[in-house]
């Protein structure tokens, strides 16, 4: 009797590589094309850009993301805007969210129950609503994705990691206390009550570090919603209404239109100075602290002890102390830069190799 053949093995099929999907062609979209592209030179294996896209569409890059990038930003002068369409990615693909944009927040959830991963910069994801930081990290669960935010707090410092390993380890977060907004720690070294601080401002709106509208910066808004976010981290399920804030922006600056707000800016002048000179005749030093504990959560301007510990570091440099049943007599302190395109674009991409490496 003949013997039959065996069947043949099943080759397993390699999985798929990874794509990008970049949404968010401004500064720090910028810098992520140009790091991306300077570590593909260097010989290092990163996902291909499969398209880029803001607020007036998505642009094929067919391996040139740098004139995608360019296409993307040329279309920024057209009238018509378009919904992002991230339709066709497929499950593995990562999508990095390099805006400031709610609507695209609002789709973490959907595309990491998709399978598909998220780097974000944009701290409405996990920032914003209770809701939707809940729906995100059932998301990640859902859908096996996983979620790249260290580019959401201190522009990738191990802070976020930090609080998370030692809340997975046992430890109990009792309170995390700090200089949160690299804009406004540059403006406070800065600033020495001779100069107009409405200047510090400009200028450190020329330079990249506030938001494109300052007032986001000088309200404690930013603040606020980086605080959510190390607080849910720590697992405390914080709202946004619970945080007290001490905006720096008087009422009638606020309520100018965005393109006429830099006229009414000079109003800061005369109430920073007077808080400036008093903090200087007590020895004090001014930084804008974001802080929750046991007594609850702030955000808001303070004149700290010059040997404060949140009064080290200079330039954009984010200090933040963590205290715990790990560091009750003595803090855990990180600090580093906290703002700027090219340190945020660099976190951006340490969470997709990161996540691109993870099967």
């Amino acid at each position: 009797m003949a013997t039959q053949a065996p069947a043949p093995i099943a080759q397993a099929r390699a999985p798929q590589q990874p794509r990008l999907a970049l949404l968010g062609t401004g500064t720090v979209g910028r810098a992520f094309v140009a790091r991306h592209q300077r570590l593909l030179q260097c010989g290092i294996a990163l996902p291909v850009f499969e398209l880029l896209a803001n607020s007036r569409g998505s642009f094929d890059c067919d391996g040139a993301p740098d004139l995608a990038l360019q296409i993307a930003i040329d279309a920024l002068r057209g009238d018509e805007p378009h919904q992002v369409d991230a339709a066709r990615l497929r499950r593995g693909d990562i999508v990095v969210d390099a805006t400031a944009s709610d609507a695209v927040a609002s789709r973490h959830a959907e595309w990491l129950s998709r399978g598909i991963r998220v780097v974000t910069a944009n701290k409405l994801g996990n920032g914003a609503d209770l809701l939707r930081a809940q729906a995100i990290a059932r998301a990640q669960r859902e859908g096996h994705a996983q979620y790249g935010d260290s580019a959401t707090v201190g522009a990738g410092l191990p802070l976020l990691r930090s609080i998370r390993e030692l809340v997975a380890g046992g430890d109990r977060i009792h309170a995390v206390e700090g200089v949160l907004s690299g804009s406004l720690a540059w403006l406070f070294d800065r600033y020495d009550g001779m100069r107009p601080f409405s200047s510090f401002v400009r200028e450190a709106r020329e330079a990249g570090y506030t938001e494109p509208d300052p007032r986001i910066d000088l309200s404690g808004e930013d603040v606020r919603r980086k605080l959510l976010i190390l607080a849910r981290a720590a697992g405390i399920a914080l709202e946004a209404h619970e945080i007290r804030v001490d905006s720096l922006v008087p009422s009638g600056l606020a309520a100018l239109a965005d393109d006429t707000f830099d006229s009414g800016l000079p109003s800061l002048d005369a109430p920073l100075r007077e808080r400036y000179q008093e903090a200087y005749r007590d020895g004090a030093k001014l930084r804008f602290v974001g802080c929750f504990g046991s007594d609850g959560a702030s955000v808001g301007l303070q004149a700290l002890p010059a040997d404060h510990p949140l009064c080290g570091g200079s330039g954009t440099d984010n200090r933040v102390a963590i205290r715990s049943d790990r560091y009750a007599d003595q803090p855990l302190v990180i600090q580093g830069p906290g703002a700027g395109a090219e340190v945020t674009a660099a976190s951006l991409l340490d969470d997709v190799l990161r996540i691109a490496q993870t099967p």
